[in-house]
C-alpha cells in the first residue's frame, strides 16, 4: 500500500506568464488537502517545463489565448506526449497516473483526442454560470455533492461544440456536462465537462475558482464593462452577490477537485 506522505502531484501551469487567480486555487486545495500532498510547479508555455512520470497526479491548468496558438510548438508536443505516456502507463501497470485538465487544457485534450469542435465564440463569456449535469455527469463520483445544475466560474474565448458521440464510444470518453439551456439564443450548448478515461477527465470551466479570487476579477473594470456589455449590469451585480453564496462556487470549489483527489488517492491506496 502506498504511504499517504508518499503521494506527489505535478501541477501544469498553461498560463504563459499572464496574472491570474487559478494557479494560486489550485494550490490551496492541494494545501488544505486533509493529507498531506507534495506538489511541484511545472510552467510549460514559458518555460518548457514538463512533468516526467514519477508523480502520481496531474493537474493542469487554464490559461490564455487560443487552444490552437501552440500547434507544432515544442512544449505541446511535450504535453501531448505526457499524456501518450500517462495512458501508456496506465495500460501496462496497475497502480495508475491521474489526470485532471482546466479549461486551455481541456480544450487541448479535445482537439488532440478529436472529441468535438474546438471553435472561437462570437463573445467571451466571462462570469458565474449554472452548468448542467448530464445523465453521465450525475452518475460521476467527482460531481457528487453538486446540485443540477450547479454553478462554477467560466471564462473562455474558446469551446468545444459539435461532439461526435461515435467519436466519443471510439474513445472511451464521456459527455459529463454541458452548457446551460438558453431557449432565447439559437447557438449549440458547448460542453462543458468530459471524463477521457477512467484515469482523465477535465472541465471547461474552472472548479478552483473561488470567491476572493473571482471578486478581484469582478472588479476590475475591462472585465466589469465586459460583462455589463454582454449580458447586462443586473446580471454583474447577480454575480458579485452570488458570491456570498454557499451552494454557488464555494460549493463547487470544495466538491470537484476534492473529489478528483480522494478517487485518485482512493485507488491508489487500494491497490
Amino acid at each position: 500500500m502506498m504511504e499517504k506522505n508518499n503521494i506527489k502531484v505535478a501541477v501544469i501551469d498553461m498560463n504563459n506568464g499572464s496574472p491570474n487567480q487559478g494557479m494560486r486555487g489550485i494550490q490551496e486545495i492541494l494545501q488544505h488537502y486533509p493529507i498531506h500532498l507534495s506538489y511541484d510547479i511545472f510552467d510549460i508555455r514559458q518555460k518548457n517545463e514538463v512533468p516526467d512520470l514519477s508523480y502520481d497526479i496531474y493537474i493542469s491548468s487554464g490559461g490564455p489565448g487560443s487552444p490552437f496558438d501552440g500547434e507544432h510548438s515544442k512544449w505541446e508536443a511535450d504535453f501531448f506526449n505526457l499524456l501518450d505516456a500517462i495512458e501508456r502507463h496506465n495500460t501496462q501497470n496497475e497502480i495508475k497516473k491521474y489526470v485532471f485538465l482546466i479549461c486551455h487544457s481541456f480544450q487541448l485534450a479535445c482537439r488532440k483526442y478529436g472529441l468535438g469542435t474546438v471553435t472561437e465564440r462570437k463573445s467571451n463569456a466571462f462570469g458565474i454560470f449554472p452548468i448542467s449535469l448530464t445523465k453521465n455527469g450525475e452518475l460521476e463520483t467527482v460531481f457528487n455533492g453538486l446540485s443540477n445544475p450547479f454553478y462554477s466560474v467560466d471564462s473562455r474565448d474558446w469551446q468545444v461544440v459539435e461532439p461526435n458521440l461515435t467519436d466519443f464510444k471510439a474513445n472511451g470518453a464521456k459527455i459529463l456536462a454541458i452548457e446551460k439551456e438558453r431557449p432565447h439564443v439559437a447557438l449549440e450548448r458547448c460542453v462543458m465537462a468530459i471524463r477521457f478515461s477512467d484515469q482523465i477527465i477535465g472541465t471547461q470551466f474552472h472548479p478552483e475558482a473561488d470567491p476572493i479570487g473571482m471578486k478581484m476579477y469582478l472588479l476590475q473594470d475591462e472585465k466589469k464593462a465586459s460583462i455589463i456589455k454582454n449580458h447586462g449590469e443586473d446580471k454583474y451585480l447577480d454575480m458579485l452577490n452570488s458570491l456570498d453564496d454557499p451552494e454557488r462556487i464555494t460549493l463547487t470549489q470544495n466538491v470537484i477537485l476534492p473529489n478528483f483527489l480522494d478517487q485518485a488517492i482512493h485507488t491508489l491506496q487500494e491497490v
